[in-house]
């Protein structure tokens, strides 16, 4: 096709576990990788698989958000387009929009679809547009005493709880539940100064709370010729202070809630005039009454499970997209097939309140293997957790053909993994994958509140990392220095 742009290089603008994600699929099109580091990052993973790396700055983290270090490394390198990932500056409609002034390619959607679609007010109006039902929210709200008086108003006529909700937050980020008008006058200021520190931008807005409801999200791809299809549903209901921490394909719901509401986001899509892949995220009341939440501009850290179940590598298709191929899939030839569970093991400790286990070294590192399982990390024995960077280590994605063989594949793959060095999320999971209400497969936003004794396990641990800091040490010195 003529009009088919010829990338040679292709700049990923992020780090760590996606950044490899990505490297791999620009590989796999024939096209060379270029990743970028900061000088914590200088024994990241990410730099080795790429074909080739740029220094960006001293960092920490400041030189992966200048945006400005990430058009000089593009040109530097030769690249003709960027890939941001996901976080960092992955929703900023600045970089597509210095991508353009370069002469770059942004790899997502046009720079007006960014910034409409990150302002959740306008958001919610396309999502009305479209004939989709939202959750009651209120206009931004004015500055000072005019809008606590507002946001009074609002919870008054709707009732409590009320989310208060950062217009240009995202990731779970910049939301907070409000029970009472005291919580309400406590949060607004507090809201106020995260949002400004999260998102550069202060203003707020409020929504009626659902009480337990599912959080369902769809994968859609567009490419630019009109043609927009949907990879099936995930339900993202597991979640600790609205960041998900357990992600599921497909959506665990009715089969003919979940077409209906995969076309409505195919629906909402077309109306926004979106392209390449992008996520339509929906909250489920207890009557399966959906409602729209948001849409994220962006690759999903879950769209591993989509992939897994679809057989489609949601990344090449973005690269195809914005080289200007159209899509090479139709509707039809989506199949969603089995079940996919992913669990983000983290370099936290649960039991407290998941406190990142900073400037740890990993003594011990015995990934699991076998059917149905995949893996997405950029952890390795010896590697020490930055303080500075997020805590992600791997992502562990579990397939079964039933619910019952996906969830007993992840059990088997977390008992066997094993991390010694900083604690982890691994056993935190286990007693997740033991309990009866998550192998029922009905579950809600306020499943982790619900069952305070996931967080009983100390013991277990321990026992577990003793026995693998035996192992390691067995196989690195060949002797057991418990032999007689």
């Amino acid at each position: 096709m003529n009009n088919v742009k010829d990338f040679k290089k292709i700049l990923i603008a992020n780090r760590g576990e996606i950044a490899i994600r990505i490297c791999r699929a620009v590989i796999e099109e024939g096209i060379k990788a270029v990743a970028i580091y900061e000088t914590p990052d200088q024994e990241s993973r990410h730099i080795h698989i790429a074909n080739e790396a740029v220094w960006i700055g001293p960092g920490p983290r400041k030189d992966y958000l200048d945006i400005d270090r990430v058009i000089w490394a593009a040109r530097k390198s030769g690249c003709q387009a960027v890939h941001p990932g996901y976080g960092f500056l992955a929703e900023n409609p600045d970089l597509p929009r210095a991508c353009e002034k370069a002469g770059l390619v942004f790899i997502g959607p046009p720079v007006q679809v960014v910034q409409d679609l990150g302002d959740k007010t306008i958001a919610r109006k396309l999502a009305q547009e479209s004939g989709i039902k939202i959750i009651p929210g209120s206009p931004i709200l004015a500055k000072g005493k005019e809008g606590v008086a507002s946001a009074l108003d609002f919870a008054k006529q709707h009732g409590y709880p009320v989310m208060l909700k950062a217009v240009a937050g995202g990731g779970g980020r910049g939301i907070r539940r409000v029970n009472s008008d005291a919580e309400l006058l406590e949060q607004l200021p507090l809201a106020e100064k995260e949002a400004i520190s999260c998102f550069a931008d202060g203003r707020l807005y409020l929504e009626k709370g659902l009480v337990r409801p599912r959080h369902v999200e769809v994968q859609i791809l567009a490419d630019n010729y009109g043609n927009v299809v949907h990879l099936g549903a995930r339900n993202c209901s597991i979640q600790r202070r609205h960041q998900k921490l357990v992600e599921i394909a497909p959506g665990m719901i009715n089969p003919d809630l979940e077409k209906e509401i995969c076309e409505a986001a195919v629906k909402l899509a077309k109306h926004s005039g979106y392209r390449n892949a992008g996520t339509v995220e929906f909250l489920l009341d207890h009557d399966d009454t959906y409602y729209f939440l948001e849409i994220n501009t962006r690759l999903q850290v879950e769209h591993t499970v989509t992939e897994v179940i679809t057989g489609i590598d949601i990344v090449r298709r973005q690269i195809r997209i914005t080289r200007g191929m159209p899509l090479d899939i139709s509707q039809s030839d989506v199949f969603c097939r089995g079940y996919a569970i992913e669990v983000r093991i983290n370099a936290e400790n649960p039991q407290q309140d998941f406190a990142p286990e900073s400037d740890k070294v990993v003594s011990v590192y015995q990934s699991p293997g076998g059917p149905g399982i995949r893996l997405d990390g950029m952890v390795y024995q010896g590697y020490k957790i930055p303080p500075d960077y997020d805590s992600l280590l791997v992502k562990l994605t579990a397939y079964g053909f039933t619910w019952a063989d996906a969830t007993s594949r992840l059990e088997r793959a977390l008992k066997n993994f094993r991390i010694v060095g900083p604690r982890t999320t691994i056993p935190f999971y286990i007693k997740i994958v033991q309990d009866k209400e998550f192998l029922s497969g009905q579950f809600d936003t306020e499943y982790i509140e619900r069952h305070p004794e996931l967080f009983d396990y100390r013991s277990m641990e321990r026992e577990e990392a003793k026995i693998a800091k035996l192992l390691g040490h067995i196989n690195h010195k060949k002797q057991n220095p418990f032999a007689l």
